[in-house]
C-alpha cells in the first residue's frame, strides 16, 4: 500500500511568526495559520468554521517568514503533517499534530501591520538609496521571496 502526507493550507497568520535557534544555528519558525471555510447548513444559512493549525519551517524559509511576514498574512502552506510526543517535566504526556513546511508562498504584498509599504517590503528603493529587500536571484517581482 502506498503511503501519502502532504498538506496544502491557505489562510493568514494569526500571529507574527516567531524564530528560534537549534544549537547548531539552524533556524526553526513556529507560525499559527487560520484557515476560514464557509459551509451551508441544512437551514440554508451560510456559517464560517476557522481551523487554526500550528506550522514549523525550518532555514532560511524560517528566517524569510519573520522578515516578511506579520499577523493577517496571507500565504499558501505546502508541507506534511509530523507527529509529536514529549512528557513535561511533572510526567504529563503530551502530544500535537503540525504542519512542516517544505513550501511558503506569500499571496499578499509585504508590508507593516497598519502601514503602507515601505521601500523595504517593496524592493523599490528608498530616498536617495539603493534598492532594498530580497537580492537573492533576480526577482523581478516585489512580491516574489526568494527561499
Amino acid at each position: 500500500m502506498a503511503d501519502l502526507n502532504r498538506v496544502f493550507l491557505i489562510g493568514n497568520l494569526t500571529r507574527d511568526p516567531e524564530v528560534r535557534y537549534t544549537p547548531k544555528g539552524t533556524a526553526v519558525g513556529d507560525l499559527a495559520l487560520a484557515v476560514n471555510t464557509s459551509i451551508r447548513g441544512q437551514d440554508g444559512q451560510v456559517k464560517e468554521e476557522t481551523c487554526f493549525v500550528d506550522i514549523v519551517a525550518w532555514g532560511r524559509q524560517a528566517e524569510t517568514v519573520k522578515e516578511f511576514l506579520h499577523r493577517g498574512s496571507p500565504i499558501l502552506v505546502e508541507g506534511r503533517l509530523q507527529f509529536e510526543q514529549w512528557e513535561t517535566r511533572e510526567g504529563e504526556k503530551r502530544n500535537r499534530l503540525r504542519v512542516r513546511a517544505e513550501r511558503i508562498q506569500f499571496l499578499g504584498r509585504g508590508k507593516p501591520a497598519g502601514g503602507p509599504p515601505t521601500g523595504e517590503e517593496t524592493g523599490r528603493p528608498r530616498e536617495g538609496g539603493e534598492p532594498t529587500g530580497p537580492t537573492e536571484g533576480n526577482v523581478s517581482e516585489p512580491d516574489e521571496v526568494p527561499f
